[in-house]
């Protein structure tokens, strides 16, 4: 019996110390020495991404890391000949290897690679004529990072060593003797925190977290996530010592003579390098454009015809200046009007958003979306051709920067058209569109004031099994959902939030943000907030309307407030859709059609009413829809006084602020049909 409890007892101590040594396998060490790693990195075998710790230096197998970011390893490569390339097969792993922003310097290869050729004994004594001359390797074509099997193609016998060749803004950042490893993770972005950013490795299926400006961390939820930056916090390398970023320190003495011959062999292959990386990022950028643009074929114009048609981008055909960009007015072969969109080369965001707004426009058509009509790409340039719009921006009728200002039901006809091209983005696409950019400068008219759409550079697809996307806001200061910039969760309500800045623009012909009026009134959608609340929308009309022309302008004006007021709920849940906000805007525009007979009483009621409030509503609770018989448009006379005193030009640019203005259209057309065009 006392043998059974000892066989009984040893069992169990036995299934204790397994499970001890599980759970201590499943945790993760991340201190080497006085050196903390980040999630995911780590030392043990609980870690995402083990990496190695000897002698309080931090190692990828035999390979001493120099210093670990939120997207790279870099690890060092001393020169060395005869270096076998199976030697740099721990590199490359299912969480990491090599980048394509690295060199390599190869020896004994059968071809020559990066043009150019160096004898090695020229340089390093120890390397025999054995060893082969040295070439430049570098991984041109699309993919994320070289793979093993790239080396092994070269059918290159040796690695001599390899620079890490960054770009960081307008600078060349070289690290010589250095590999830079991009790393990822396997899952999915939901495993970012808040307060942090998901980059997708789409070749390795992979993804990445990184905080936010303003906030420190790794960005992970299994790790620290996102934390309010401080004076204290850590930078954005992973690799930290007593809470300050540092990098792993190397010997100095034992690299710089390595470190000088490498310079000397990279300077005499720089330039080859440099005209074959210009040629394979060219072809790459072509392709993805390629793709973005699907099967639409959307035209490559020559760089050579785009400078010509801007008479070499001169200011005098400058139009604007946005963002990410400069858009010029130009005539290319067909001698129509165009409105060239010039990219930014130093910003690092101009190819994502080239590459979003093309797939984006190509993918979509609608008639009060604004058209590409192609792009260009030679000269290391990025540009875009649209449409010119002839009669600039929403914005500069309404800031009298274009006109004396807009009679209301051409405002009412752009409010609408603009609705329901942004419920056509939210309802009819698969999945949404949710432009994140609404705003007066983007709304552009031509030459018959019909509006579109355009810069849908911030523009984002929407998730068709969740509600909203986590992203960092962006968009214009007084357009932007509050809620949006407070919680970073994107959805449909965001552009209506937008959107009812815009009607209350279109009511008050007001600034959305006007430091020159009183502290409380300085942001245009509180003001208007206060004031229909209030029931005091009458303080704030556009005195160009002069509502107390007529009843059904004033009821109209009052309904589109209220209609705003909704749009700018603090809360997203509270706030109709696009769909909706479009169906009451085109219930509020047909009731102002009604028959000869009606109309004149409601020009006679017109003359008693103040306000929907005094009981014009109720008067005009007798006006009918379009029947059959006879009908017309109740407007005010000054319309016709508006398409007399409006300019128009057709043949030469025209100024306007704020990015990207463009359109189609020809001959001028007479008042007559421009009042046909005002409400169809």
């Amino acid at each position: 019996m006392f043998l059974l409890h000892r066989t009984n007892l040893v069992i169990v101590l036995a299934i204790l110390i397994a499970c001890t040594t599980k759970a201590q396998n499943l945790t993760c060490n991340s201190h080497c020495g006085k050196l903390t790693l980040q999630f995911p990195f780590g030392f043990s075998d609980g870690c995402k991404i083990r990496l190695n710790c000897s002698d309080n230096q931090v190692q990828l197998d035999e390979f001493l890391v120099q210093n670990v970011t939120n997207s790279s390893i870099f690890v060092n490569l001393p020169a060395k000949c005869k270096r076998s390339m199976q030697s740099i097969e721990p590199l490359f792993s299912r969480n990491f290897a090599p980048s394509v922003n690295n060199s390599f310097l190869v020896q004994g290869c059968s071809e020559v690679f990066g043009g150019c050729v160096i004898p090695a004994s020229n340089f390093v004594e120890s390397c025999d004529k054995q060893s082969g001359n040295i070439s430049c390797f570098s991984k041109q074509d699309a993919g994320d990072v070289v793979t093993y099997q790239d080396l092994e193609e070269t059918k290159c016998k040796y690695l001599f060593s390899a620079v890490s060749f960054g770009q960081r803004e307008e600078e060349i950042a070289l690290q010589f003797q250095v590999v830079e490893l991009g790393w990822w993770l396997h899952g999915h972005c939901d495993e970012c925190s808040d307060n942090a950013t998901c980059t997708q490795v789409p070749h390795q299926e992979g993804f990445r977290c990184q905080c936010i400006q303003g906030f420190t961390g790794d960005g992970f939820r299994s790790g620290t996530g996102c934390l309010k930056a401080s004076t204290s916090s850590c930078s954005a390398s992973t690799l930290t010592s007593c809470g300050k970023a540092t990098k792993i320190g190397v010997a100095v003495g034992a690299i710089v003579a390595g470190a000088l011959v490498v310079a000397g062999l990279f300077l005499l292959c720089y330039c080859a390098r440099r005209r074959s990386i210009w040629l394979g990022k060219h072809t790459r950028v072509k392709r993805q454009l390629r793709e973005a643009a699907g099967n639409s074929s959307i035209p490559f114009y020559p760089y050579k015809e785009v400078e010509k048609a801007t008479n070499s981008f001169s200011e005098k055909h400058m139009l604007g200046t946005g963002a990410f960009g400069t858009v010029y007015a130009g005539k290319l072969h067909n001698d129509e009007w165009v409105a060239i969109k010039k990219l930014r080369q130093r910003d690092t965001n101009s190819a994502d958003q080239v590459m979003n707004e093309i797939k984006l426009l190509s993918s979509v058509s609608h008639p009060n979306l604004v058209r590409l009509l192609g792009c260009c790409i030679e000269k290391g340039e990025q540009i875009l051709v649209y449409e010119y719009m002839q009669n600039g921006t929403l914005s500069q009728h309404l800031q009298r920067e274009r006109s004396e200002g807009l009679p209301w039901t051409i405002r009412l006809t752009i409010a609408t058209e603009t609705a329901n091209a942004i419920a056509y983005l939210h309802s009819a696409i698969h999945p949404p569109i949710y432009h994140r950019d609404i705003k007066s400068s983007n709304i552009l008219l031509d030459y018959h004031f019909k509006s579109k759409i355009a810069d849908f550079g911030l523009s984002r697809l929407g998730m068709t099994e969740t509600s909203h996307i986590s992203t960092a806001p962006q968009g214009t200061p007084g357009y932007v959902d509050p809620q949006y910039h407070q919680n970073f969760h994107l959805s449909d309500k965001s552009d209506v939030y937008s959107f009812g800045v815009v009607l209350v623009e279109i009511i008050t012909a007001m600034k959305v943000v006007d430091f020159s009026r009183p502290r409380s009134e300085v942001n245009l959608a509180a003001l208007a907030v206060d004031r229909i609340r209030r029931g005091a929308v009458d303080d704030i009309i556009d005195p160009f309307l002069e509502p107390h022309r007529d009843a059904w302008t004033l009821y109209s004006i009052h309904k589109v407030a209220e209609l705003a007021f909704r749009c700018l709920a603090f809360h997203s849940d509270m706030r109709p859709t696009m769909m909706e906000v479009a169906e009451e805007l085109e219930h509020i525009k047909r009731s102002g059609w009604a028959t000869t007979e009606e109309t004149v009483m409601a020009s006679s009621i017109g003359s008693t009413c103040s306000s929907p409030r005094n009981g014009s509503e109720k008067s005009l609770s007798g006006i009918k829809k379009a029947g059959h018989g006879s009908e017309r448009l109740i407007v005010p006379q000054k319309i016709e006084r508006f398409f007399h005193s409006v300019e128009v030009k057709d043949s030469s640019p025209v100024s306007v602020h704020d990015p990207i203005h463009w359109s189609s259209g020809h001959s001028s057309p007479s008042s007559n049909s421009l009042l046909v065009n005002v409400i169809p």
